[in-house]
């Protein structure tokens, strides 16, 4: 007998949702990312402007000051990816987001421009830590360990318990 109905999978793969550098997430100069108070994951480097989605999910959340984004999976694991340090501060300014909560988006898809220039001269940092809110649920979160990363290439494993 086989079962008709199809189960979502546990493991879902996040993609890199920026061009940069790859920081471990207990080496980003901000405690709450630094002691993973916020989640585990990672942060990236930019060297580009653009965010965009990391997997196939949903927009959960859009801060006002448009300096981050929720998004979920269908598989439940949710994601951070908060642009820049200390950037709540610029009140919106050098952010141009694409999306609102409650939209569909596919990996791949621009969600955020950031004005870098604007952003480094602003903000404490441009890393970009990219976080699993949810992490208590994870079974596993497996970091691939790489210097540089382009946007679209897998950045970690993740298994939902």
């Amino acid at each position: 007998m086989f079962n008709l109905f199809k189960k979502e999978s546990k493991e879902i793969e996040v993609m890199a949702p920026l061009k940069g550098e790859i920081v471990k997430i207990e080496d980003v100069d901000d405690q709450v990312f630094a002691q993973k108070m916020v989640g585990d994951g990672v942060a990236i480097s930019p060297t580009d402007d653009t965010v965009v989605a990391p997997f196939d999910g949903e927009i959960i959340q859009v801060f006002d000051t448009k300096h981050a984004i929720g998004l979920k999976a269908k598989n439940g694991v949710e994601l951070l990816i908060h642009i820049g340090l200390e950037t709540v501060n610029l009140k919106g300014e050098g952010f141009d987001v694409k999306v609102k909560a409650g939209d569909k988006v596919k990996i791949g898809e621009p969600l955020v421009i950031f004005n870098r220039d604007y952003i480094s001269k602003n903000a404490k940092s441009l890393v970009t830590p990219i976080v699993i809110t949810n992490a208590d649920e994870m079974e596993a979160i497996n970091k691939i360990d790489k210097k540089a990363v382009d946007i679209k290439e897998k950045i970690m494993d993740i298994v939902k318990k």
